[in-house]
């Protein structure tokens, strides 16, 4: 007896029976998704009595449309007549790189405002619902994805500008008007360069075919924040509350325990301006910055931050070496070193605005043959 003569006399005697069941099997093959291990299911919903908000691309109240919960990887089931599936990859930054998160959903951004204020909760922005739910706003996010990311982001949510391809799905028909012909947006698109979405290196530079090598320092200059003060070359966080308190009369600190002072590093506020937050939240201000950046790889948002790698002043290149001192001679940093006859150096001009006499044994003057000589120390680079 044939496997199929049982489906046959279904079909003669039950014709409308039979075929309800192989639509049903076929709506219930339909329905199944399989999710790769390193994809997201974006749903969309065929349709719905509720409407979606003009400005919102996402349903998150079982509108129609695109869905804000994702399917994870695994056999998911979602009814055929109703929702249809498309899968994308997971975000990943590869080593080296920097991801920037673009919300393409969220609330409007203040006026003035060029990134959108992050909130711990947001972690790394996989889940779309708790970030619209917890205030989060839309256009550039201030903290970028590091090297090694490996993150479900929802495509419709975000856009992920990587070195060589930009994650997610953009929303705005100027953007969509720059997708090249197989349908992909590159981050030139928005205004960036591929070696922008790089880890920022300060490391020792070529200095000539001899194979040697020049020490250099990261100026930072940022994008964002409130205007200096009337008067300030660079920004410095607090301001200089605490080398005014240090210089209130009848107090008992000495010249070098105030330039130390002025001089002092804050970047461990905000990591090395990698929490651009918490720079923020700290007073940080736009333009220039008083403090730069040593040797080392950072995770820099190119929308906020930018670096110039620019020479460590010295006196015949041995002067000047010591650190804490020598990594502030910079652009907007003007120092004299100066002794009279029979006195030992002495160091003198112009620091972030503020002028300073600092007399012996603050710095360390090279050699010597150096110390023979008196080095006109001007800005740096230059």
């Amino acid at each position: 007896m044939s496997v199929l003569e049982p489906l046959f006399s279904l079909f003669f005697h039950y014709p409308i029976l039979f075929i309800a069941v192989v639509l049903a099997a076929i709506s219930m093959a339909a329905s199944l998704h399989k999710i790769g291990p390193t994809e997201v299911g974006l749903v969309t919903k065929r349709f719905s009595f509720k409407k979606l908000a003009k400005d919102n691309p996402v349903a998150f109240n079982g509108e129609a449309g695109y869905q804000a919960d994702l399917l994870m990887p695994g056999l998911r089931w979602m009814p055929y007549a109703i929702y249809s599936v498309d899968k994308y990859p997971w975000v990943q930054v590869p080593a080296g790189e920097i991801g920037v998160v673009i919300a393409q959903v969220g609330n409007p951004l203040p006026i003035g405002a060029k990134s959108a204020v992050y909130k711990k909760e947001f972690a790394n922005f996989s889940d779309l619902r708790s970030f619209v739910q917890l205030g989060g706003q839309k256009g550039v996010q201030r903290p970028v994805l590091p090297p090694g990311s490996l993150v479900p982001v929802h495509p419709l949510g975000f856009l992920i500008l990587t070195r060589n391809r930009v994650y997610g799905v953009p929303v705005s028909p100027e953007l969509r008007a720059k997708m090249g012909r197989g349908g992909e947006l590159m981050p030139v698109s928005l205004g960036l360069k591929s070696d922008q979405l790089e880890l920022v290196r300060i490391e020792p530079q070529p200095r000539g075919k001899d194979g040697t090598t020049q020490d250099v320092v990261g100026i930072v200059t940022t994008y964002e924040g409130d205007p200096l003060p009337s008067g300030d070359l660079a920004s410095r966080l607090g301001g200089y509350a605490d080398v005014e308190k240090l210089e209130q009369p009848g107090g008992t600190s000495s010249d070098a325990q105030i330039i130390e002072a002025l001089l002092g590093s804050k970047n461990h506020l905000h990591n090395n301006y990698q929490d651009y937050q918490a720079f923020l939240d700290h007073g940080g201000h736009i333009g220039m910055q008083h403090d730069p950046l040593l040797y080392g790889a950072y995770a820099l948002n190119p929308f906020l931050v930018s670096v110039e790698l620019v020479p460590m002043m010295s006196s015949r290149g041995q002067g000047l070496r010591r650190a804490g001192y020598a990594r502030h001679l910079r652009r907007g940093v003007q120092v004299r070193l100066a002794r009279s006859a029979g006195t030992p150096w002495r160091v003198a001009g112009t620091v972030a605005h503020r002028k300073i006499s600092i007399e012996p044994a603050v710095l360390r003057i090279g050699n010597r043959a150096d110390r023979d000589s008196q080095p006109q120390l001007g800005r740096c680079g230059q």
